[in-house]
């Protein structure tokens, strides 16, 4: 591999990518590697090639640093490879093959400054970190280098992409954009630059539209692809974190396809590279902004670049390349044979470089360059308190480490613990994971007399702990450019009383405009927030108002006809009582059980006026009342039912000869049937009110709008229970009746109370569906409904033939015709 190479007693290494693409190629017949070729010089690396030289030969010249000792270098081209950095990387770590076999063995490199691309550094980092070789990047940031577990021996003398993707951030936010997209490198710079980047970016709302990939040997079909995925999307700002090698292939497509009005924001990588900064370049990226590392002036140092000759070390590498370009000849040597196929003149020998005005001698302005200068630096003070145990600068003092006892290991120590000013003032020293202080320029790309300059606009400076500020001239943007900075938004804010809708397919800052949901509001806020349970959104969405509230009232129409037609029915029962008490000693009275037909028509007045209790707004005594006594009052109404049919059934059985049950079966017996059944409902009502009453409830789930309040029944088990003791005695009355419906007589009360019974039955089963779908206050209209239509099916169906007979027909209300005899 061909080198720039200087022997010292203590030597350093260092790989460059002085040519920019590897050109692979390979032969079936060739038992050999693969040969690998580089293409592409650059001349941006070929100057940190001669700064570090230049550091080298500066701190040689320096009596107070390594004093009596000399640095030696072998730096070597990497072809911006990670595959050929690893392979320069295992050569220097090799005998060197400028060195004769017979000559004495040469030190091994003490220190490796490497690479600038991440990739490239990682390489090195992950093949000679477990050796203990120490390695300071002058421009790989990547922030998964700063692992000290898996890369212990890495340093370097640029902030790590942690800080700048929170300057990126704190940029983005500084101007509103929430609609942006990304270009990255197909390498660890590019991805992992985004990835950090984006994790900040989330934190504040914004969106990254796109991801394209580029790569300095992409073909021209995949950067195309990348074009026209800025071509289709709305985005006016896009981030670059990109080196410049592989970006300027994607420049020159954009220039090509005049894509223009778009803000460009840059990492630290191009915003300042020299090719990408040109008048033609400009017309698309003008005004670019990106994050540039602290610039510095080195003394002497363009004296030194304008020496460079191929004449002065014919042996030298790469200099004949940077010669051909820089004077547009190519040298030739003494002895040296240039064929036909040269493509340029041949130079005369008189050419120099010291009038050139190429901006690779320009060094007032030195970012890259300048850390590659304070790498070299910090290399030599850490072997200088390594061979010297002291600090440059105290009293000079013996060595007290032979040169020839030095190990890698003891260099990266040092360079942990290396901490000085440099002659600039310039604090150089490194963090616990290998990194130097975060602290950025901000960049404007303009064109100013017809070149393209770079304007600071602001600063930007990051401490550890994560803290940051963020300064910058918005003003100078405008009056420079002379307009506004773009924003860049996918969708505009929500008006009130509408939400963000995700459109399919694209991020989360890509929205429509919706009407917020009935019961949702959105005031000040992009999402719709509910209201609270009793409260409703207006028609504008934008404000909670009360929920109306419903309950059964005595005012409205419902109201109103329950209300009489509970009166009524209550009107009848005691009129029928008024009737049976008036004819009590009619046949027809006698033969229907007066005294268990007064108890029926005061059971059923009672169960005609328990409707009154479900009207009006409920309360903890109306609930426990009305479920009560609708429960105590129909068991009431059912026992004494109950009782008149087995008065019916003994009577008629009392024909046989020999059977005494009628005699057995009096008025006392009567009685304690109906207290003990009605004794039992009451028991149940007891329990279900001591253990989990009824109470009054608020019910949403009937309408949206709507506050229905009603009575919770507490225990749905008692409910029940009420309901099914009643229907268990209706059930015993329907049968006993239905059994003694054809017994003779003319005047059969069981054929009546089969009648009634059916009808109660009818009406319950058929109330037990209707109740549980009924919504709001038709809950509670069901419920009377059933009330009152089983009371007047058995108010008529028992007492309206008797009372027929009684007011209509008296010739019939004799003893002859009760008894069915002629």
């Amino acid at each position: 591999m061909p080198s720039l190479f200087k022997q010292g007693d203590i030597m350093i290494g260092g790989i460059f990518p002085v040519f920019n693409k590897e050109i692979t190629g390979t032969s079936m017949f060739d038992t050999k590697p693969p040969g690998v070729k580089c293409a592409g010089f650059d001349l941006r690396p070929f100057r940190w090639t001669q700064v570090m030289i230049f550091a080298i030969e500066e701190i040689n010249k320096d009596p107070a640093l390594l004093p009596n000792i000399s640095l030696g270098y072998r730096i070597l081209n990497s072809c911006a490879s990670p595959t050929n950095t690893l392979r320069a990387a295992l050569t220097l770590a090799s005998r060197p093959e400028e060195i004769e076999l017979t000559s004495p063995c040469p030190p091994a490199i003490s220190a490796l400054i490497a690479e600038s691309g991440s990739s490239q550094s990682l390489a090195v980092a992950g093949a000679l970190g477990p050796f203990q070789v120490p390695i300071v990047s002058y421009f790989s940031t990547c922030a998964c280098l700063s692992d000290r577990t898996k890369y212990p021996t890495f340093f370097r003398t640029i902030p790590s992409d942690y800080f700048q993707a929170k300057a990126l951030a704190a940029l983005v936010k500084r101007f509103g954009w929430q609609w942006i997209g990304a270009i990255q490198s197909d390498n660890d710079y590019g991805r992992n630059g985004i990835l950090a980047f984006t994790e900040e970016v989330k934190k504040l709302g914004v969106c990254i539209a796109f991801v394209g990939t580029v790569l300095r040997t992409y073909t021209t079909d995949q950067i195309l692809d990348v074009v026209e995925m800025i071509k289709q999307s709305t985005v006016k700002t896009i981030l670059a974190f990109v080196p410049e090698g592989d970006f300027y292939p994607l420049m020159k497509e954009i220039v090509k396809h005049n894509i223009t009005g778009i803000q460009w924001i840059a990492s630290e990588a191009w915003i300042t590279a020299a090719r990408p900064s040109t008048p033609e370049i400009y017309q698309a990226f003008g005004g670019a902004l990106g994050f540039v590392v602290k610039k510095m002036a080195i003394p002497n140092l363009k004296p030194f670049l304008t020496g460079i000759s191929p004449y002065t070390d014919p042996s030298a590498a790469f200099v004949r390349d940077f010669w051909e370009i820089m004077v547009g000849c190519t040298p030739r040597l003494p002895g040296e044979y240039i064929g036909t196929e040269a493509t340029n003149e041949i130079c005369t020998g008189n050419e120099t470089l010291l009038n050139s005005q190429d901006v690779f001698f320009n060094v007032t302005q030195l970012r890259v360059s300048y850390n590659v200068y304070k790498a070299v630096y910090a290399i030599a003070h850490a072997l200088h308190q390594l061979v010297f145990c002291q600090s440059v600068g105290e009293k000079a003092v013996r060595p007290c480490l032979n040169i020839s006892e030095i190990h890698p290991k003891e260099v990266t120590d040092h360079l942990q613990r290396v901490n000085f000013r440099n002659q600039f003032g310039d604090d150089v020293f490194f963090d616990v994971n290998g990194d130097p202080p975060a602290s950025y320029d901000i960049i404007n790309w303009q064109l100013i007399d017809g070149q393209v300059q770079h304007v600071t606009l602001g600063h930007f400076a990051s401490a550890a702990n994560g803290d940051y500020k963020l300064s910058i001239q918005e003003e100078e943007i405008v009056w420079r450019t002379g307009k506004m900075v773009p924003t860049s938004v996918c969708s505009n804010v929500c008006p009130v009383g509408t939400r963000k809708a995700q459109i399919k397919g694209k991020p989360t800052c890509c929205f429509d405009c919706i009407p917020c949901a009935d019961g949702t509001i959105a005031n000040s806020t992009a999402d719709c927030t509910p209201c609270q349970q009793e409260y409703w959104s207006n028609e504008r969405k934008d404000e909670c108002i009360p929920k109306t509230v419903e309950f059964l009232t005595y005012h409205e129409p419902m109201g109103i006809a329950i209300t009489i037609v509970s009166l009524l029915g209550a009107l009848l029962s005691l009129a029928t009582m008024m009737v049976f008490i008036c004819y009590r000693d009619t046949p027809v009275i006698k033969a229907s059980n007066s005294e268990l037909s007064c108890f029926l028509l005061l059971s059923l007045f009672l169960c005609f006026l328990c409707p009154l209790t479900f009207i009006g707004r409920p309360t903890v005594w109306t609930c426990m009342l009305r479920h009560t006594a609708f429960g105590v009052t129909f068991a009431l109404c059912i026992s004494c039912v109950l009782g008149k049919t087995i008065v019916v059934v003994t009577a008629f059985k009392a024909t046989f000869p020999g059977n005494r049950i009628s005699g057995k079966f009096g008025p006392a017996q009567q009685r304690i049937i109906v207290c003990s059944c009605t004794l039992i409902q009451i028991v149940i009502c007891v329990l279900w009110l001591k253990l989990n009453p009824p109470f009054p409830d608020k019910v949403f789930r009937y309408s949206n709008q709507k506050i229905v309040l009603e009575c919770n029944t507490g225990s749905e088990a008692a409910f029940y229970a009420v309901l099914g003791y009643i229907g268990i005695l209706a059930l015993i009355c329907l049968v006993l009746a239905f059994l003694a419906r054809k017994l003779p007589d003319n005047f059969n009360e069981a054929k009546f109370i089969t009648f009634s019974m059916l009808i109660f039955c009818a009406v319950w089963i058929t109330f037990i569906p209707a109740y549980v779908s009924s919504p709001g206050k038709f809950t509670v209209a069901v419920e009377i409904f059933a009330i009152l239509s089983s009371a007047l099916g058995l108010l008529i169906s028992i007492f309206a033939p008797k009372c027929y007979i009684i007011l209509l027909k008296p010739e019939k209300n004799t003893k002859k015709h009760v008894m069915g005899k002629t």
